[in-house]
């Protein structure tokens, strides 16, 4: 059983002690918690984690579900995880990377935030249409084939953004818009 020092000064144990089958137990149990909460503080510390997603990666990496839950309540009573913090922060990361919408959202999703917090971190989103065009002229240059537009265009809608921002996108650059076909 692996002890963290708190336990052992909180059950004074020493080398020798012998314990009854309850005290076993309670120490069994003291040790669970104590390991589910240092890997949480472990796991936040690492990064930004909703409440969801860390109760599931605890779980996963073996804890006790009662003991993962409230590990999770801790570290919320400790404001260590903040679901709205979280969403603002994978929201600002989204837009620093330049990705649309959609993949804001996925992203949201992927880290498991609660759908509450979407509308009020998603209200300011900026359109990203100067990060299109900047994506645009890097991918494609002076010289470009129809091949390097489809390929430019597919590489921004797996960025999240929408069929409409890219025809912006191309028109601001005085590209053939009709040459990207709207699906």
């Amino acid at each position: 059983m692996r002890l963290y020092r708190q336990t052992v000064e909180d059950f004074g144990i020493y080398a020798g002690k012998e314990m009854q089958l309850q005290e076993l137990e309670a120490l069994r149990k003291a040790a669970g918690e104590m390991s589910a909460k240092m890997r949480a503080v472990r796991i936040v510390s690492a990064s930004s984690v909703s409440a969801k997603d860390l109760e599931r990666r605890l779980i996963r990496k073996g804890e006790d579900p009662s003991q993962a839950k409230a590990a999770v309540a801790w570290m919320e009573s400790l404001d260590l995880v903040d679901d709205l913090k979280t969403a603002q922060q994978v929201v600002e990361r989204c837009i620093h990377k330049g990705y649309g919408l959609a993949r804001a959202k996925q992203a949201l999703y992927e880290k498991r935030i609660p759908k509450e917090y979407w509308q009020e971190v998603l209200a300011d989103y900026p359109q990203q249409d100067e990060a299109i065009v900047d994506f645009l002229r890097s991918r494609l240059g002076c010289e470009w084939t129809d091949k390097d537009l489809k390929k430019a265009i597919d590489a921004l809608l797996r960025k999240g953004h929408s069929y409409g921002r890219i025809r912006a996108g191309l028109e601001a650059l005085s590209m053939d818009a009709d040459l990207f076909p709207e699906e």
